[in-house]
């Protein structure tokens, strides 16, 4: 599974770097095997400027930082490790060996990225300080959060700034991608459990119908975003699962309803939670039911770029003579790398992939001439970052 490779690792090597990776998708805080094999890569490099570390409390992290020659600041670039619960159902050679899960939302792509910009700098000792954050638990258990808290961006590990990169099928292979202000939404998950009377169903009376309170709830939440929600500043509440009842002429006594919310800003997000637990409380009056709602954000905070450093990134890229770039609009896509960002400044960005598949669908299939091109825009905008005051 590991070729020898060279230092710097080639686009090729770039390629079979990301299909072994693709093979073993694994779940938040189970990186294992990713981790190891990330190791492995990371070992066959120059070692001389490099530090390696894998922190106590966040077990299947990789952390690296590479020693400037004249530092003046630190910067810092993050990966992201973990899976989805995703069957794939791309039938290519080099699909999923884990079954049940798949790197369908790329972040095999983010990682083979980031290692190679990495061998870069390891024989191309950077004039600032680097690190480089393979990070797991990103699509679940808030794995910035969790970095954060433990304290492993402390001491010489404390970045200045920070970046990384995501990669979207709707942009050419290659193309960069960003905006001033907020890239991705915030995400907050919806749990709502609602107690009635079961009963039977000739019976109404004697019962308190959940399954009805339910529905009413998942009309009547709809107009929290289209009345309660200023349309310009945009959000997003999607209730996807419901269980209820057992049987056909049972009136229900439980109904469970999951989902998301998604706001642009962190107001909005507060609001439409605030509205939804009224709306809770209302429908307990309204149907003689128990409502318990359970709302978890987590680190999924939105994505608000840095204006000074965003300002500056959009610049470079643009000059930038290997590099396409183009100016994006925000997205609805939740992201806990906005953890970071409201912890340190710093910018994210899309990396285009080109594909007919969404994100998080079984049959995503990203173009790998991206993963090059990625390399070459982000040591370049790296390396041109490192020449200013």
């Amino acid at each position: 599974m590991m070729e020898k490779m060279s230092p710097v690792l080639t686009e090729a090597n770039l390629i079979s770097i990301r299909r072994n990776l693709h093979q073993i998708p694994e779940p938040a805080l189970k990186e294992v095997k990713t981790q190891a094999y990330v190791l492995k890569v990371i070992s066959g490099m120059n070692q001389e400027f490099l530090q390696v570390r894998v922190p106590e409390n966040l077990s299947t992290a990789v952390l690296v930082l590479v020693s400037g020659f004249r530092p003046r600041r630190t910067i810092a670039y993050r990966a992201d490790m973990d899976a989805l619960p995703i069957e794939e159902k791309t039938d290519l050679p080099f699909s999923s060996t884990n079954p049940g899960y798949m790197h369908a939302c790329g972040h095999d792509i983010h990682m083979a990225v980031a290692l190679g910009v990495l061998s870069y700098f390891s024989v191309h000792q950077p004039e600032d300080n680097l690190i480089f954050f393979f990070q797991p638990a990103e699509e679940a258990e808030s794995g910035a959060k969790r970095a954060y808290e433990s304290g492993i961006f402390t001491g010489e590990w404390k970045p200045d700034e920070f970046y990384a990169l995501h990669d979207t099928p709707d942009l050419p292979a290659g193309q960069i991608g960003c905006r001033m202000g907020t890239l991705f939404a915030g995400t907050t998950e919806v749990t709502i459990d609602i107690e009635g009377v079961g009963g039977h169903a000739a019976f109404p009376q004697d019962s308190k119908d959940a399954l009805m309170a339910a529905a009413a709830l998942i009309m009547q939440a709809q107009t929290i975003i289209s009345r309660g929600i200023d349309p310009v500043q945009g959000g997003v509440l999607t209730l996807g699962k419901i269980q209820a009842g057992r049987a056909r002429n049972i009136i229900a006594g439980h109904a469970h309803i999951e989902g998301t919310i998604r706001g642009l800003s962190q107001n909005t997000i507060q609001r439409i939670d605030d509205q939804l637990l009224a709306l809770c409380r209302g429908l307990e009056e309204a149907y003689s039911v128990t409502v318990s709602c359970r709302l978890h954000q987590g680190g999924y905070l939105p994505v608000v770029n840095d204006p000074h450093l965003t300002k500056n990134l959009i610049h470079i890229m643009k000059a930038l003579p290997g590099v396409d770039y183009s100016t994006v609009e925000p997205a609805m896509t939740g992201e806990d790398f906005g953890y970071l960002l409201a912890r340190f400044p710093g910018t994210m960005f899309w990396l285009g992939v080109d594909d007919e598949s969404c994100l998080h669908t079984a049959t995503f299939n990203p173009k790998e001439s991206a993963i090059g091109k990625g390399v070459e825009a982000v040591c370049s905008f790296i390396s041109e970052r490192m020449h200013e005051v």
